[in-house]
């Protein structure tokens, strides 16, 4: 077998003679988190093993080791297609034992409960604090559906699905997209192994959130628009489908198209209060989130002023416990601020989310803070940056 990127980055640092401080000064990253990487507890990032690369002279080694390890990731998360519709004997082996009897409601309740209390932990901590139950949850509900009559079945199947989708979005959190690929697309067959098309149109939303956040705007419209004409979605998951072609209009600078899957999502979901599921709700459950996506569309379509403007008013409605989306739309406003000339309030915006950030520990919110990093870097010996820079670079270098 191939080295992996760990026993790679080993070698060529010992062969240029640097310890692991001097590397980590020259890639600018922390002493602790490049050994975690080269002991093999953390995956590189592709700007981490290019960094390395050219710090130690490795010819594309580095690059092509850490590529190598995440397509050994994505081939061990594959399954056999049978298993995935089946919920398979490998799953089902985590419960031996022998056939039991059908499920009470009130188990699955329960179950359903203890999947929200790490949404809950989710929406306020790292990903990698609730990625392994969640994973555990999955499989555990997956093969009991194996082992259960219907109707039972195909509600485990389907809470396995929401379970499965949500996982998906805790791996692009992570960083590992193509994690969060995998798991979505799992959410889908899962959905639509119980009988219900709902999680798996709202999973082409997710992979159009993916490729939002590769800044595809394409890919992001066409992904959006196949979640609005699958199956019958609720209104709820319609609304969602509209909201990131939108984002994806405004991303590809059309502003006419934007407006008009901007004011359908609006419609949409005023009216989506009356569509009732038998499993948890979908997606963010973030206030106004038709008005949050046009404060962070209108950033991308250049109107900075009124970005700002519109996420003045909604990022205060968010709760201070849902620290994921303080997070991800306050960074957002902070930048909007910033583009629009309004250096100090950039900064005031910016230092009241860094500790939500920080917590949450989001691949995607940090790929703002880049931005905003950016941004501000015009304004550097400006006193209000020079206050927040330090805060900054420990959570865009946070171990």
């Amino acid at each position: 077998m191939a080295e992996s990127f760990a026993e790679r980055l080993h070698h060529h640092r010992v062969a240029a003679e640097l310890s692991i401080g001097a590397l980590a000064k020259r890639v600018n990253y922390s002493k602790g988190y490049l050994s975690r990487v080269q002991r093999g507890l953390r995956a590189p990032t592709e700007t981490l093993a290019k960094l390395c690369d050219a710090a130690l002279g490795a010819g594309g080694e580095l690059i092509a080791a850490a590529r190598a390890d995440r397509d050994r990731h994505a081939e061990n998360l594959t399954l056999d297609r049978r298993q995935v519709l089946t919920a398979g004997t490998v799953l089902g082996l985590a419960l031996v034992g022998g056939p039991r009897p059908t499920l009470e409601d009130r188990v699955i309740e329960g179950m359903r409960t203890s999947f929200e209390h790490l949404r809950v932990l989710g929406a306020q901590a790292s990903p990698a604090m609730v990625l392994e139950p969640l994973v555990a949850h999955v499989r555990t509900v997956h093969a009991l559906a194996a082992e259960n009559p219907e109707p039972t079945r195909a509600s485990l199947l389907l809470l396995a699905a929401r379970m499965a989708e949500y996982t998906g979005w805790m791996y692009q959190e992570s960083g590992d997209d193509q994690g969060a690929l995998w798991w979505t697309r799992h959410a889908a067959e899962l959905a639509r192994a119980g009988g219900d098309h709902e999680i798996a149109s709202y999973a082409l939303v997710r992979e159009a959130g993916l490729a939002l956040y590769r800044h595809d705007p394409i890919r992001t419209i066409d992904l959006a628009r196949q979640a609005q004409q699958i199956g019958t979605p609720s209104r709820r998951t319609l609304a969602m489908a509209a909201r990131r072609e939108a984002q994806g209009h405004a991303l590809a600078g059309d502003l006419g198209a934007y407006e008009r899957a901007s004011d359908r999502a609006a419609a949409l979901i005023e009216a989506a209060t009356a569509d009732v599921r038998a499993y948890p709700v979908l997606g963010t459950t973030a206030p106004e989130p038709v008005e949050l996506a046009r404060g962070w569309s209108l950033c991308d379509l250049g109107r900075a002023a009124e970005s700002a403007a519109l996420l003045d008013r909604a990022v205060t409605l968010i709760p201070i416990g849902s620290r994921r989306s303080r997070a991800r739309f306050g960074v957002r406003r902070s930048l909007a601020h910033a583009l629009s000339g309004e250096v100090d309030q950039s900064c005031v915006t910016l230092f009241e989310v860094l500790d939500d950030a920080a917590h949450v520990d989001s691949a995607t919110v940090r790929m703002d803070l880049r931005e905003v990093a950016r941004t501000l870097s015009r304004w550097r010996n400006h006193r209000a940056v020079r206050q927040v820079y330090p805060g900054l670079n420990r959570v865009l270098h946070q171990v």
